[in-house]
This record gives structure tokens, sequence and C-alpha cells, in this order.
């Protein structure tokens, strides 16, 4: 099996949240390895992800894709398609909810691609997690199928990341009570509405000071992870240019008082 590569930039305690962090990557790390394996092989794998399921609160699982221009590349798309795969493989079989929608400009610039509870039916744990496989087949045919589409009909004139923050904590009271955010944001990080990252090269202290000056949802026991960094179409940006999109990832997640904040680069795994 391949090791995932990530770069935790914040791991705040050792709730829920993290253990639920570290479910996250080894269901990565499953999904890497699903189509190199017998479906015995990936029946162990998800017996073993069951272990790190909390009954008493299922995921909700919240997966937002930026679907502007910047990012538009097969090897992108790709990579944030195995990091979909991995959400919606943990979400079944942890019995969660799952969402994965496209977004430009705003938080009403979106198109939600699938929406649904992934509670698999079954007496026993294996007879669900039998159901698991088809279930997540179904859920990426629909996310794949939809996405070019959805992303081309988006407004491209601009990107407003942090306003999903406030989609995210609308969406989790929407469910209610029961579960546990699980958000993850596949985006370059370019926010370019309200205030514009790609303008210039931000120390982790200019970085931390915008990012103050946001309006936050208070996210309180979510697990938050902004994945794709720096990562664009074209050309690859200074690493200082990411480490201050870290910073700024980094300081809104900890405004919204989330109980694991987690900003990477990169969810690409080694051999593929």
């Amino acid at each position: 099996m391949s090791e995932v590569q990530v770069t935790v930039a914040i791991k705040k305690d050792t709730s829920y949240a993290t253990i639920f962090f570290f479910a996250f990557l080894l269901a990565l790390a499953l999904a890497a390895c699903a189509s190199k394996s017998s479906p015995r092989d990936e029946f162990g794998a998800n017996q073993e992800l069951l272990k790190t399921c909390d009954p008493a609160a299922p995921p909700a699982s919240l997966v937002q894709i930026d679907g502007t221009g910047s990012s538009a590349s097969d090897t992108i798309v790709s990579e944030r398609m195995t990091a979909i795969e991995s959400v919606a493989r943990m979400t079944a079989v942890c019995s969660g909810h799952l969402r994965v929608l496209v977004f430009s400009a705003s938080s009403a610039a979106t198109t939600v691609l699938f929406d649904g509870s992934l509670k698999m039916p079954g007496a026993t744990d294996n007879a669900r997690l039998k159901k698991v496989p088809d279930a997540v087949a179904d859920v990426m045919n629909k996310v794949r199928s939809g996405y070019a589409a959805a992303a081309q009909a988006l407004p491209q004139s601009g990107s407003d990341i942090k306003a999903q923050y406030r989609l995210a904590s609308e969406w989790k009271q929407q469910l209610g009570d029961g579960y546990r955010l699980n958000l993850t944001v596949l985006t370059d990080g370019f926010q370019n509405i309200g205030v514009d990252l790609g303008a210039q090269v931000l120390s982790k202290e200019e970085a931390t000071a915008l990012a103050d000056q946001v309006v936050m949802p208070k996210l309180t026991g979510a697990a938050i992870t902004v994945a794709g960094l720096g990562r664009i179409a074209k050309d690859t940006p200074p690493s200082a240019v990411v480490e201050g999109l870290v910073a700024y990832y980094d300081r809104l997640c900890q405004r919204a008082e989330a109980a694991t904040c987690t900003s990477v680069s990169d969810y690409a795994t080694e051999g593929r």
C-alpha cells in the first residue's frame, strides 16, 4: 500500500475529531489500494475502518469543491475525486450523511452533486459493510458524471472560499443533532472575493491578521480539512505563497473553534 503524504498544520486535541481525521487518512489509503485489491481485502480494510467510527455521533461529511478555473486540470480533478471517494467510503462505513457540492463566487453559487444518507441497511456490521462498495460506487458515479457541467455552469467571476464555512454551519444545523461535522474543502486556496490571497506573498503574521478580519461561524467539535492549497492548473506558486495560504486557513479554522484543523497542499499518494 502506498503511503499517504499529508502535512498536518494543527491538531488541537486527541478528541473524536482527531481520531476522525486519522480515520479519514486511513480511508484515503484504502481508496488508493482498493483498485489493486480483491473484494475480500477491501472488506477487511473496511472492517478496520469501522473500528474508528463513533456510533453515537456519525459523520456529517460535507465536501466543497472549488469549481473556478484556476484549478481546472485533469490531474487536480483526479486527485480531488480520490479524496471524495475516501470521504464517501468512511462516511458509509460509519453510517453517516454525505453532501458533495461545487462552488465558485459565493455561498449561493453552488451546485450539489450528491446529498444523502450513507447508512447501510443490514442486521449486522458485516451485512452493512458488504453494501459499502456499491454505495460508494453510486456516489462517485454521480459526482464524476455531474462535476464538469456543474463547474462550467457556475459564475467564474471569483472564488469565495471563506463563505463556505457559513454554508457548512447552516447545513449542519439543518441536519440536526446527533452528527459531527467533517468538512473537507478542496481548493487551491486563492480567495479573491473580499480579500485577494494571490495578490502578494503573505507572511504568517499577515495571513493571520487577514483571517482575523473574517466573520466566522462557530463549528465547535468539527474536523476541518482544506486540501490542495497552492495547487493550480498552470505554474506552481513559490513555497512562501503556499505557507501564507496555510497560515490563513489554519487561522480561519481556529476561529471557527473546530476540534481539528488540517491544511494540506496535496492528497496525492506515492506510486500513483
